[in-house]
């Protein structure tokens, strides 16, 4: 079918119509493609990186997609709904959920099966690219949204057992910075503890594909395409380790706020069945925009990601044309950024 008509491997029954070129924005084919991507590992018998907790840590292992989906990637009731809301975290909510970027469905039933967050990193980024390549690193930036999905994935896999790991915190005004500050050590460490605990009942929650290019040059990799899973309890874990623990600050960086922000909610998840996401994120700003709710860059990522797979990705270049079918490839609209242009036109400063 897709000699015919631009398609992605695998991605036979979605809300998207690759027909048309609105469903290859750079929006849609940052979701859409690494979706395909991991139907393309499962065709192959290519199980995914995955970051979680292992044996009481912090640890790369792999995981199949099957188990990543919650349903076989060829299967006949695999629906991917991109853009949607995951319906079984609505009952954790005050409000409205937010929408993740993959909901896993069954088509006969419109049972969802997994949410996924998206985050398709460049490998290496700017802080990593003049490194040695097992020390190259991806960039990751998180949105307020991605904390909400993994409060409500972490309270649904607590087991029910969050309170002995919460503590006693209390905290009259958590809008105010000088009154958490104090409290930062025990909110980080409780954090970590839930990360942790949740061992056996963890599952996937985001999906980090990455791309490989040569250094900082356009040019992809012989060896340029993986897909890293994230656990709820390894990105739990990841975000309580970066997290600055001192309470002598001057300010509480995004890290730190994004701790006391999952801390809040589960804290509130805890106490009433359900917590207020926009009420948390809105009164828990401490003078710090909400526009997303921290970034990690590749020399920080790389210790929690590296694997020989980060080093050298699983998928060649020359496997793209069998995951971007039918043309695809001709509907993209890249954004024609200004230095890349300069970058990749060295002939205008010849003599």
């Amino acid at each position: 079918m897709y000699k015919d008509s631009p398609g992605l491997f695998g991605l036979l029954k979605t809300n998207r119509d690759f027909s048309k070129k609105e469903s290859w924005g750079k929006n849609q084919f940052n979701s859409s493609f690494p979706a395909s991507l991991c139907c393309y590992l499962a065709s192959k018998n290519i199980d995914a990186n995955y970051l979680s907790i292992q044996n009481g840590n912090y640890s790369p292992a792999v995981i199949k997609i099957k188990d990543v989906f919650g349903i076989s990637a060829n299967s006949k009731d695999l629906y991917f709904a991109f853009e949607a809301q995951h319906t079984p975290f609505q009952k954790y909510i005050v409000g409205t959920l937010p929408r993740t970027d993959i909901v896993i469905q069954k088509e006969s039933t419109g049972e969802c099966l997994a949410g996924l967050e998206v985050k398709l990193t460049a490998l290496p980024d700017n802080t990593t690219c003049d490194l040695e390549e097992h020390l190259y690193g991806s960039e990751i930036v998180v949105r307020p949204d991605t904390i909400v999905y993994l409060a409500c994935s972490l309270a649904l896999n607590s087991n029910k057992k969050l309170s002995e790991y919460l503590g006693e915190i209390e905290i009259e005004d958590w809008s105010d910075a000088a009154q958490v500050l104090p409290h930062i050590d025990s909110i980080i460490s409780a954090i970590e503890k839930i990360s942790l605990a949740t061992e056996k009942y963890q599952t996937p929650f985001l999906l980090q594909p990455v791309w490989k290019t040569v250094g900082k040059s356009p040019e992809l990799a012989e060896q340029c395409l993986d897909i890293f899973v994230w656990s709820d309890a390894g990105f739990c874990n990841f975000i309580s380790k970066i997290a600055n623990k001192n309470s002598k600050a001057n300010k509480i960086t995004r890290q730190t706020r994004t701790v006391i922000w999952l801390y809040k909610m589960l804290k509130d998840f805890e106490e009433h069945g359900k917590f207020d996401h926009a009420e948390i994120i809105d009164n828990l700003s401490y003078n710090t925009k909400n526009d997303k709710a921290f970034a990690s860059a590749g020399n920080i990522t790389n210790r929690y990601m590296l694997t020989e797979r980060l080093e050298k990705p699983i998928i060649a270049k020359s496997e793209i044309k069998n995951i971007i079918l039918g043309g695809g490839q001709n509907m993209l609209s890249p954004e024609r950024r200004f230095d890349a242009i300069i970058f990749n036109s060295p002939e205008l400063f010849k003599p």
